[in-house]
């Protein structure tokens, strides 16, 4: 069974997350012949003030 996690950081609208599942169980099922029931799609979606780039919560990035 595929289980893909993929971490956001937070903001995106929710058709957006759901197109990317769909998209993401669309490659998996036909690169791995994978069955469309057993793949899994995991989304963490994490605040910008956890989220650090070059050493600064990208909440500050902004």
């Amino acid at each position: 069974m595929p289980i893909i996690h993929v971490n956001l950081i937070e903001g995106r609208p929710a058709e957006k997350v759901a197109k990317l599942i769909e998209n993401i169980t669309e490659v998996t099922v036909e690169t791995l012949d994978a069955p469309r029931e057993s793949v899994r799609v995991i989304v963490n979606e994490i605040p910008g003030s956890h989220w650090g780039i070059a050493g600064k919560p990208m909440s500050k990035e902004k």
